[in-house]
């Protein structure tokens, strides 16, 4: 095989394996820090009522779907799933909660059981940031 082959079939095959490779269009600051400020990692809440989740974002501004304004964006809520496609809109399920209003909290009520809760920032059409910008997925649970 030609080197040229070669070097396209290993970056291909990255892609595949990295879907963070690809991400949308909209910038992001190199220094942008997203997290979630509670619950932390491996807490207990009590089931059958809803429990506060809260959005922490440092250097990096909060603004409405539909807005484009430089290093702007707004949350999702990820909760037992993996981040998706990077250069798509972010989905809108049941794992996949947007907040376009610009919210920085929500309140959740999940079944008893472990879960997993990630951020992630979607610009004006929903779609991730260049470079994603995302937290660290917790796992809480609830009982």
């Amino acid at each position: 095989m030609s080197f040229l082959y070669k070097l396209f079939a290993t970056f291909a095959l990255a892609l595949l394996l990295n879907p963070l490779a690809i991400a949308g269009d909209t910038a992001a600051p190199a220094n942008v820090w997203l997290y979630i400020g509670w619950p932390n990692n491996g807490e207990v809440v009590a089931a059958g009522k809803p429990f506060r989740v809260w959005f922490g974002l440092r250097n990096m501004g909060v603004a409405p779907k539909d807005v484009k304004f430089a290093n702007t964006g707004h949350h999702h809520l990820l909760i037992d799933t993996e981040l998706p496609a990077m250069d798509q809109p972010i989905p809108s399920d049941r794992n996949h909660l947007h907040f376009g209003a610009g919210e920085t909290e929500t309140q959740v009520e999940l079944p008893p059981g472990k879960h997993t809760l990630q951020l992630l920032m979607g610009d004006d059409k929903h779609i991730p940031h260049n470079p994603p910008v995302y937290s660290k997925k917790i796992t809480i649970t609830v009982k």
